[in-house]
């Protein structure tokens, strides 16, 4: 693992040149690009470098909505006091990973060395305003985003199954 926690550059905007998503990546590493994460998180009990080091990553796993197969994603785990949540920066297109969730909500965490069951809210209308307007104010490069973007960014609250 390449532990370069001190060393990683925050990043303050979202137009930072050094962003992970501001760089220019081939077909080639984007294809693997959540490969390799998944198994740097999962080996080293979810701490990873490079681009993420010192980040506070979790690993999504949905059920495919049209697929029925299981899909992990690496995500930021993002707090609002106790309650998790998930969001992303989108392009022309929701990922994949919001639809299957809004198709079946029932997911699996990986935070740090820990797995568990989930239940995972897509929030829409009032809960998503009320959410939203505290999740930008509490976060400037995702409020940076949004106002780059026409489609409100995706907010998803996962709540640990307690069965």
């Amino acid at each position: 693992m390449d532990n370069n926690a001190a060393d990683a550059k925050e990043i303050t905007s979202y137009d930072d040149p050094d962003a992970p998503w501001n760089r220019e990546y081939s077909a080639e590493e984007m294809a693997g690009w959540n490969d390799g994460v998944v198994r740097e998180f999962r080996e080293n009990n979810g701490q990873v470098g490079g681009d993420y080091a010192g980040a506070t990553l979790l690993l999504l796993t949905t059920t495919g909505a049209k697929s029925g197969k299981q899909h992990v994603v690496p995500l930021g785990a993002l707090y609002r006091g106790d309650v998790l949540y998930v969001s992303s920066f989108i392009e022309d297109r929701y990922p994949a990973w919001v639809h299957n969730a809004k198709a079946d909500p029932r997911v699996t965490i990986e935070l740090g060395g820990e797995k568990f069951a989930a239940t995972a809210e897509v929030l829409t209308g009032a809960r998503y305003d009320e959410f939203a307007a505290w999740a930008l104010a509490e976060n400037p490069l995702l409020a940076e985003y949004q106002a780059k973007v026409d489609k409100p960014l995706p907010l998803v609250v996962l709540t640990r199954n307690t069965e």
